[in-house]
Parts: C-alpha cells; sequence; structure tokens
C-alpha cells in the first residue's frame, strides 16, 4: 500500500510549492493591499465559522452511522469530512492570496500571459488539493482496514440492528459520505453567499446608481468578491472532490458485491476490480501534475483559453496512455473477468474509462458551444437586448432548456456502450474516466474566480483601465471553464449514480446468499405503485430542493439591497467619493444569511431518503432515487447552462462587442438583469444537484437493509 501514498503526497507537495511562489508576488499598491486585505479577512471569517457549525454536526453523525452499522464507517466518515475540509480550506486560502497579486501582475506588465500563469498557478493550488486529498484519504481508509479485503471478511455479515452488509463497501460509503456532506454545506452556503452579494451588488450598483462592476463606492463590493472564494473556490473544489469519490466509490462497492454474490470464487479477480479504480486514479493524478506543470512553465501564446485546453488535453492525453499501458499489465493474466460482465477481457473496463473521458470532454465542449460569447446562442441572447428585460430573460430560458439533449445523448450512448464493454461496473468506470484528471479540471476552475476577484480589485484601487481589460478578458475565459466543469461535475454524478443504484440494489441481498447470474438480482419493477409513487416524488425533490436554495438567496439578497439604499440615503457623500461605505455590514448580512439558511435543503437531501424508507421501505427508495436522479440531472444542466449565458451575454455587450450599445444603457440594464436572474441558477442551485443525487444514493445505500427490516407501510 506504501506506493499509494506518493501520488496525492506529490500533489500536495505541489500544491504547497504553487501555493509558495504565488504568495511571493508583490501586492501592488498600499490600496489594494487594503482590499484585499479586507476580502480576505471576510473569507477566513466566514469559512471558520461554517467549518465550526459543519464539524458540530458531523461528528453527532459520524457516532449515529457507527452505532447503526459498526464503528469504522463513523472512522471513515470522518476522515472523509476532514479531508474535503483541508481541500476547500487551502484552496480559498490561496484563492484570497493570488488575487491581488494577479491585479498587480495586469498593472505591472500589461502582459496577459504572465498574468494568466499567475492566476493558474494559483487555481493550481486548489486543482492539486482536492486530487491530492481524496485519494490521500482514500488510501488512508485503505490502509487502516486493509483487514476487511480479506477474503474471509469480503462477505455480507449482519450487525447486532439486522442490517446486511460488506464491511468494505460500508467503510468506503462512510467516507465518500463524509466528503459529501461537507460538499454540500460548501456549496449551498458559499453559494448563498455569493449570490445574494451579486445580486445585490448588480441590482442596485448597476441597474439603480449606474455604477460600473465593482465600483468602491458600492457597499456590497466586498461582500461580492468575498462571495467568489467561498462558492466558486472553496465550494467548487468540495463539489468536484465528493464527484471524484463518489465515482471511486460507485466502482468499488459494485465490485464488492458482485464478488459476494456469486460465492467469493474468483477472489483475486475482485481484489483487483476493487483497487483498479484507486490506480486509475493515482495515475490520472500524476498526469494531472504534468499538464499543469506544463502550462506553469511553458511560454504563453497570448489565448488564454488555448492555454487552459491545453491543460486539459495534456492531463487527459497522458492519463489516457499511461491508464491503457498499467491496464494491460494489471490484468493481464486475469481470469474469469467475464462473470463481471466483461466482454472485450483485459481491456474492458479500460475501453468505459475512455467513453467518460470523451463523453466529458463533449459536455464540457457543449457547454462551451451554449455559454460562450464567441458562438451564436450567447450572442443571439446579447442582441435581445434590443428587445427588452423580458427577451433577454425568455431567451436564456429557451437556451438553458434547448441545451439539456445533447449533453443527455452524449450521457445515453456513455451508458449504453460502457454497459456493453464491462457491465455496471464500465458504467462506474466511466465516471471515474470522466473524472480522472480532475486536479486539472478543477485548477481551471479555480482560476476563474481569482481572474474575477483580481478585476475587483483592480476597480476598487482605481487602476488604469487597460489593467481591468486583461483581467476581464481572463474572468470571461473563466465564467466558460467554469460551465465546462460543472458539465463533467453533472455528467459523473449521472454515471456514478447508476453504478451506486445497483449497489443499493445489491445491498438487499442477505448474508450467504448466492446467484449465478449476478446481474438477474439488479430488478426494479416500475409499474409498482411503491416504485412508481416513490419516483414520482423523487422527481419533485429537485424542484423543491432548488426552489429553497434561490428562495434562501433571495432572501439574503434583499436584505442586502435595502442595506445598500440605506447607506446611500444616509450617506449621499458615498456617491460622490468622500465618504467610504460600511462594507463590513454587507459582509455580515451576506454570511449570517448563509448560515443561517444552508439547512434546510442539507436537511432535504439528508432526511428524504432517510425518512421514505422509514415509512415505505427499499421499493419506494428505490423509484425515489430514479426520480431525482433524472430530474436532477436535467435542471442541473438547464440551470448552470442557461445562467452561464446570461452571465456572458451582458460581458459580450460589456466589451463593446455590439455596435452602439455601452454600459449604462438601457440594454446593459436588461443584460444585468437577466445575468442577475442567472446567478443564484448556475452558482447555487446547480452546483448543488449532483451532491444531492449522490448524497440521497450513497444514504440509501448504508440504509437500504435497515429499512427492509424497519418500516411502517
Amino acid at each position: 500500500m506504501i506506493i499509494y501514498f506518493i501520488p496525492p503526497l506529490l500533489a500536495i507537495l505541489f500544491a504547497f510549492v504553487n501555493f509558495y511562489f504565488v504568495v511571493k508576488k508583490p501586492e501592488g499598491t498600499d490600496k489594494m493591499r487594503e482590499i484585499s486585505l479586507a476580502i480576505r479577512e471576510g473569507a477566513d471569517a466566514f469559512i471558520n465559522h461554517e467549518y465550526k457549525v459543519v464539524f458540530k454536526l458531523a461528528i453527532p453523525t459520524s457516532i449515529i452511522l457507527g452505532f447503526l452499522t459498526a464503528w469504522y464507517v463513523g472512522v471513515s466518515f470522518l476522515i472523509g469530512a476532514v479531508m474535503s475540509s483541508l481541500a476547500g480550506y487551502i484552496g480559498m486560502k490561496i484563492a484570497t492570496r493570488a488575487n491581488v497579486r494577479v491585479s498587480n501582475a495586469a498593472r505591472e506588465t500589461k502582459n496577459i500571459d504572465y498574468t494568466l500563469k499567475i492566476a493558474f498557478q494559483g487555481g493550481s493550488v486548489m486543482g492539486l488539493s482536492v486530487g491530492g486529498f481524496a485519494l490521500l484519504g482514500l488510501v488512508i481508509v485503505f490502509t487502516i482496514f486493509n483487514y476487511q479485503l480479506r477474503p474471509e471478511n469480503l462477505v455480507i455479515v449482519k450487525n447486532y440492528l439486522g442490517i446486511n452488509f460488506i464491511p468494505f463497501a460500508m467503510t468506503v460509503s462512510g467516507y465518500s459520505l463524509g466528503c459529501s456532506i461537507i460538499a454540500m454545506f460548501d456549496r449551498v452556503g458559499g453559494g448563498v453567499y455569493t449570490k445574494a452579494a451579486d445580486m445585490a451588488a448588480d441590482l442596485v450598483g448597476k441597474t439603480e446608481l449606474k455604477l460600473p462592476e465593482d465600483d468602491p463606492r458600492n457597499p456590497a463590493t466586498i461582500a461580492d468578491n468575498v462571495g467568489d472564494n467561498v462558492g466558486d473556490v472553496a465550494g467548487l473544489g468540495a463539489d468536484l472532490l465528493e464527484s471524484y469519490v463518489g465515482s471511486i466509490l460507485s466502482a468499488i462497492v459494485l465490485a464488492s458485491y458482485i464478488f459476494t454474490l456469486t460465492g467469493n470464487l474468483y477472489y483475486e479477480t475482485a481484489k483487483k476490480l476493487i483497487f483498479y479504480p484507486l490506480s486509475y486514479t493515482m495515475i490520472g493524478l500524476l498526469s494531472s501534475i504534468i499538464g499543469i506543470y506544463f502550462v506553469i512553465l511553458k511560454k504563453g501564446v497570448g489565448k488564454p483559453h488555448k492555454d487552459l485546453n491545453t491543460a486539459l488535453l495534456t492531463s487527459a492525453t497522458l492519463s489516457i496512455v499511461g491508464n491503457f499501458v498499467f491496464t494491460y499489465f494489471y490484468f493481464r493474466n486475469v481470469s474469469n473477468l467475464e462473470t463481471f460482465g466483461f466482454k472485450f477481457g483485459a481491456f474492458s473496463p479500460f475501453f468505459s474509462s475512455i467513453l467518460g473521458v470523451f463523453a466529458g470532454i463533449l459536455i464540457g465542449l457543449l457547454a462551451e458551444y451554449y455559454t460562450s460569447d464567441e458562438f451564436k446562442p450567447t450572442k443571439l441572447l446579447s442582441e435581445k437586448s434590443k428587445q427588452g428585460t423580458a427577451i433577454v430573460i425568455s431567451g436564456g430560458m429557451a437556451l438553458g432548456m434547448k441545451s439539456v439533449f445533447l449533453p443527455s445523448l452524449l450521457l445515453f450512448l456513455a451508458i449504453i456502450l460502457a454497459d456493453y464493454f464491462s457491465g455496471l461496473y464500465g458504467v462506474a468506470m466511466a465516471s471515474i474516466g470522466m473524472l480522472s484528471f480532475v486536479a486539472t479540471s478543477v485548477s481551471v476552475d479555480s482560476y476563474g474566480p481569482i481572474a474575477d476577484n483580481a478585476g475587483g480589485i483592480s476597480e476598487m484601487s482605481e487602476l488604469e483601465p487597460e489593467v481591468r481589460e486583461i483581467t476581464d478578458q481572463l474572468d470571461m475565459v473563466g465564467n466558460t471553464t467554469a460551465a465546462i466543469g460543472k458539465g463533467f461535475a453533472i455528467g459523473s454524478a449521472a454515471l456514478a449514480a447508476l453504478s451506486l443504484f445497483a449497489s443499493f440494489i445489491f445491498s438487499q441481498a442477505s448474508p450467504g446468499q448466492t446467484i449465478k447470474n449476478v446481474f438477474d438480482f439488479l430488478i426494479l419493477n416500475i409499474v409498482n405503485a411503491r416504485t412508481l409513487s416513490g419516483a414520482i416524488i423523487g422527481a419533485a425533490l429537485p424542484y423543491m430542493f432548488s426552489g429553497i436554495l434561490i428562495e434562501s438567496v433571495v432572501k439574503t439578497a434583499a436584505l442586502m439591497v435595502d442595506e445598500i439604499r440605506r447607506q446611500v440615503k444616509v450617506f449621499p457623500g458615498i456617491l460622490t467619493g468622500e465618504q467610504k461605505p460600511d462594507y463590513e455590514s454587507c459582509v455580515r448580512i451576506s454570511a449570517s444569511g448563509a448560515i443561517k439558511e444552508m439547512s434546510k435543503p442539507i436537511f432535504i437531501a439528508v432526511a428524504a431518503p432517510i425518512i421514505s424508507g422509514f415509512l415505505f421501505g427499499t421499493e419506494f427508495v428505490g423509484g425515489l432515487l430514479v426520480g431525482t436522479t433524472l430530474s436532477g440531472i436535467m435542471l442541473a444542466l438547464y440551470t448552470a447552462n442557461a445562467g452561464g449565458a446570461w452571465d456572458n451575454a451582458k460581458k459580450h455587450l460589456e466589451q463593446g462587442k455590439i455596435e452602439g450599445l455601452s454600459k449604462g444603457s438601457p440594454e446593459h440594464s436588461a443584460l444585468v438583469i437577466g445575468d442577475t436572474v442567472g446567478d443564484p441558477l448556475k452558482d447555487t442551485v446547480g452546483p448543488s444537484l449532483d451532491i444531492l443525487i449522490k448524497i440521497m444514493s450513497v444514504i440509501s445505500l448504508i440504509l437500504a437493509p435497515l429499512f427492509i427490516i424497519y418500516h411502517l407501510f
């Protein structure tokens, strides 16, 4: 097991190296340092308070999990929670330090390539932390509980409550659930924080007061920039770490159950399949380190988008080639793979994983097509501003709805072909393939909020317009890369959810039960009244969940809007620049609103499968998972793409790409309102839905045997 520690520790080491080199860069003027410090203090205060709240809940949750299942499940849950928290915390620390250095690099050099490298190197700290801590935690779990992988322990056992489970499968499920809970808190809390501040800053600052983006006279400006860090860096990192771990979990649990239910015939084959996802992602992590440094060290080409794509393509290519060679030697002498549904021998799971890689890239490119102002949909949406606000909003809704079909078609093809190559294990491997170079994906995504913050600091420090033009170019590319990253997260959630759903059905097996054809066990009667009614409720849950999230953002934003208006009215010198706004009051409103509002949606994610299971049993829960997965995926795609398109349609006009239109015009106000409508959709609702799907799946997997014994109806 020692060799498995090397890639994650290398990733964490390089994360700290990049952290060191970024913070060694100069911060710029006193004014820039003052603004950066205000953003940093606000972000630190929020995430420290959030994690105190989270761990007050996580520790009792681990005790309850240990009581219901076994002590080691509670321990692995806490390991997952700690690893996810560390990744988010370190990523946010660098983001709040890199922002001012990116702004200063643009000020001093006026060179977009040099500025990009600092922003990307800052983002890579988050990316490498996500990959490193996710796999380090898994390796720790594998090492501590390695005895559970002995043939005599890789069986279905029954605990004192009558719950049946495979110890190792339950242990890694606990680890995944720990990561998921932190991700949900980070995404929901950070999402409410950042979008409430963003909405208020835009609605009052831009549309009412006609102030530029990030104008220092806007009291919500600091809160808006703090939100970029807690929502779009810490939240995003925890989100993709959770997706990464959930994908690996789905393959491990499937392999464990297939082995156990076939009568323990092929132990060495099963053990290799349990370790294969871990080994595969280790190679992907090493490939990501090379891809990241290839871009950091190479000479820029003056095209940020091309440089970022180079990082992704380099990492993906190296991962594919490395895993091809590894798979050949790993499975070369393994027999009986057909028991696990492999149709093409040793390379079957590799073929499935490649499908995931290409599906992820294509879903990302589709997200780029629908959200980038380089392409027709967003250009047309920007032009709709000439007809007014209602047309902009209706056009964005139509764009988002239409954008759902082609990614769904790609997911359909990936699932069908991955299953054909290597059964449901292959579907899990497709999800792993999609996220195998997650360190690079997160690096590219995290670069965006850093560039956005750099633009805010440039504006508030009143630097020359050329500096803001550079940071805006980087920020606009960041909006598109964020949409691509969300596509990867949503796609992997769909693939992992199917594998976790199969594991949920397998988990209902009894100790000693064997099945001649294990896949015959995977039956869910959708015509059954319980299953169908569960599917209906499940399909409604993402809408209830999303509605509560949007309402939380709106409530907090409304309080901040009132505060901004109050300050401007009571202190008219703010608008003339004679008085300094009270930034701290807006930061407090956002922070308290986020902490207060994040409990309701998280309660839905955790309580829905538990209450359903104890009331109506496993058939109802099975339907619930089907409904939630299907409607959640569609809603996540719609919200991510519609919100991204509204945002870039606004920036399209702001960059002077529509002749005769400029900032401050009625058309600009229409696009600002469209962007404001899209803010909670793309940065709060969309990213939280894929976590909802996996949390519900993992909780159902853990508690399914309990639902069989204890249900009222």
